[in-house]
């Protein structure tokens, strides 16, 4: 069956995947800017109309106001099984990889990665969580942290002095938040 229309397919009510409005404006985003993308990563349908696999491609296709949908961009797969539909769409969410944080700081950085769709924040995290696993490795742990957590309007003088006895000791260290 070849689909034509976007009112001819259907998201999945029970896709096991959360949709985010973020993931949707993205999605949107990258198909006005690399549209071929869409015919090697198309939106893989049932017989009748639902998406297995390329939901938040499909909700990004309604958001752009699309009605008729490109040759290609939308895929049949009516020769599953039931049972092969539900591995489908598990596996078409899974991810088996895992990102080369380093290869993607080292050879990727100079391209648009989170424009791309890469957590950046996992690329930093993950430097960050390497450096801090090998300072634990090389030298035993010589710092304890205390999180001390109150009203400032409630508080009274007693603790603000202690505060300030402890600030003036060699060696400690006090960070001040607020929220």
């Amino acid at each position: 069956m070849k689909f034509t229309k976007l009112s001819q397919i259907r998201a999945n009510p029970e896709n096991p995947r959360r949709i985010t409005k973020a993931d949707i404006e993205k999605a949107a985003k990258s198909i006005q800017e690399f549209s071929q993308m869409m015919k090697l990563r198309p939106v893989v349908v049932d017989e009748t109309g639902m998406a297995l696999g390329g939901n938040v491609r499909y909700h990004a296709m309604v958001s752009l106001g699309m009605e008729e949908i490109p040759e290609g961009w939308v895929v049949c797969a009516d020769e599953l099984s039931a049972e092969q539909k539900s591995e489908f769409i598990v596996k078409d969410n899974s991810n088996f990889g895992a990102w080369d944080f380093d290869e993607l700081a080292n050879k990727w950085s100079e391209l648009p990665l989170v424009d791309w769709g890469i957590d950046i924040t996992e690329l930093v995290g993950s430097s960050e969580e390497k450096l801090k696993q090998e300072e634990k490795e090389l030298q035993p742990y010589k710092k304890v942290h205390i999180l001390i957590s109150f009203d400032i309007d409630t508080v009274d003088n007693d603790l603000l002095d202690i505060l300030e006895k402890l600030r003036k000791i060699n060696g400690v260290e006090i960070e001040q938040s607020a929220n």
